[in-house]
């Protein structure tokens, strides 16, 4: 088995160094990834500069672009086959509820997804990111069980958070909706020391809701949380009312 591992925290991040020795344990693992933090860029691709390539050794490349295009560039030029699972992450930092439409590394899982290949989007969802290595084994087995019982539908990627505790305290996993995440305050307007005016974006009061299955619920009481994410958005319970609204022109 080929296993193509990424990030958007970048290739020097502990949690992809994390996921692929998890990995490695699994198949042949190949590592492109961007080679710096690439958070909150989503689904960008990177069209009006060239990409670079650095071979880093031992099967893993180092590109200075975005998560979406490690996956494209690695699937179509740098691998020497097309790999039969793609694994992004350890994120640093959850991916959970509005989190997976910013996400680099749910983006790239996304990409994988589009292309056909089965792909899982995997964060820990604490700020004690130097507590990531102790994650190995259980994602180990994790990966393991979730390789040999994947049946992965058509536009579909897993998207996995670690609750914010030790993996021995883990509760169990739960099978998840995606909750919804609203924040206030989060946009700061400031003068820089010259006088000028700017914005920062970020920061701020967080507040979740979503119903008892949402994935914010399941990481809060210590569960893995594995949310399937279809990549057609239609809405469509409302086709047909909005079918029948007067659009014409």
């Amino acid at each position: 088995m080929l296993i193509l591992c990424t990030n958007d925290d970048g290739f020097l991040s502990l949690g992809l160094r994390v996921l692929a020795n998890a990995a490695r344990r699994l198949g042949e693992v190949r590592v492109v990834a961007p080679d710096r933090e690439q958070s909150a860029t989503s689904h960008s691709l990177t069209l009006h500069r060239p990409l670079r390539v650095r071979n880093a050794g031992d099967g893993e490349s180092v590109v200075d672009g975005t998560p979406t295009d490690c996956v494209i560039l690695a699937v179509n030029k740098l691998l020497e086959r097309r790999p039969d699972i793609v694994l992004a992450g350890m994120n640093h930092g959850p991916n959970l509820g509005d989190d997976v439409l910013y996400s680099g590394t749910v983006a790239a899982a996304m990409e994988a997804t589009v292309i056909g290949i089965p792909a899982v989007s995997v964060s820990y969802a604490g700020d004690r990111y130097q507590d990531i290595a102790e994650w190995e084994p259980l994602l180990t087995r994790f990966l393991s069980n979730l390789i040999q019982a994947r049946h992965f539908p058509p536009s579909t990627l897993l998207n996995v958070n670690m609750p914010p505790v030790s993996p021995k305290d883990v509760q169990g996993i739960r099978v998840t909706t995606l909750g919804r995440r609203v924040y206030s305050d989060s946009l700061l307007r400031a003068l820089d020391p010259s006088g000028r005016e700017y914005f920062w974006i970020g920061g701020g009061v967080t507040s979740w809701s979503g119903s008892s299955d949402s994935d914010f619920h399941a990481v809060a009481d210590g569960f893995i949380s594995v949310t399937p994410l279809h990549l057609d958005l239609t809405n469509y319970p409302l086709l047909e009312e909005i079918r029948r609204w007067s659009l014409g022109l």
